[in-house]
């Protein structure tokens, strides 16, 4: 197989397997998503949406975000990790979006990075979920999956993201990122991963990655 052959077995195979997806993050406009996206990062999304729903209920909007302080958030949001740091860009974002943007959340990959504790990833994810715009948010069950399937060098999630842009129809991008890592969690995972289930890294995989499979 080609790298483009290779690509496109993968969304015919992921489109049997996942004709219609949802973000795994449960939220309800483009605020919640965001949290709950910021609080994702190094945590698992169950963990995620346990906690969003405490943090939501004295919460769900910016207005009210800054109305708690950056102490009471970290306490509430402590099981995701890295607390300190989330809990300062939650408060300090819902200030900027009052501030700067009448409580509502921009809809630019721009703006959005301008905000505390929001890379390029999260930016995505808000763009093509909760606006539609075409992004290939990268995150590690994608950036491990698309060098399995020998479709990026993968150097580093950057260029995943721009191999992943090159070789998929942008039309696709905002389902199939998902469709992905639904994937990766049911088929593909990180550790002892194993031929028997992955069967599109059996088709299509590498050489030297079919040889680091277990069975």
């Amino acid at each position: 197989m080609t790298k483009a052959e290779r690509a496109e077995y993968v969304v015919q195979e992921l489109e049997k397997l996942y004709p219609t997806v949802d973000v795994p993050l449960d939220h309800k406009d483009p605020y919640t998503l965001l949290i709950a996206v910021l609080l994702s990062a190094q945590c698992t999304d169950v963990r995620v949406n346990q906690i969003t729903p405490i943090l939501f209920k004295r919460a769900d909007n910016p207005y009210d975000m800054v109305k708690l302080s950056v102490e009471e958030i970290k306490e509430i949001i402590r099981p995701c990790g890295l607390s300190p740091m989330k809990s300062k860009g939650i408060y300090g974002l819902s200030q900027i979006l009052i501030d700067k943007h009448n409580g509502e959340v921009p809809q630019s990959f721009e703006a959005l990075e301008e905000l505390p504790a929001v890379g390029h990833k999260t930016a995505s994810v808000v763009m093509s979920q909760a606006f539609g715009v075409p992004a290939f948010p990268v995150d590690t069950h994608i950036h491990r999956l698309m060098i399995r399937w020998g479709l990026t060098s993968g150097k580093n999630v950057v260029q995943t993201e721009k191999d992943a842009k090159k070789l998929f129809p942008k039309e696709k991008w905002n389902k199939l990122h998902i469709q992905i890592i639904w994937y990766g969690r049911q088929y593909s995972p990180a550790r002892s991963p194993k031929l028997s289930v992955d069967y599109i890294t059996r088709t299509i995989g590498t050489k030297k990655v079919l040889k680091d499979y277990k069975d």
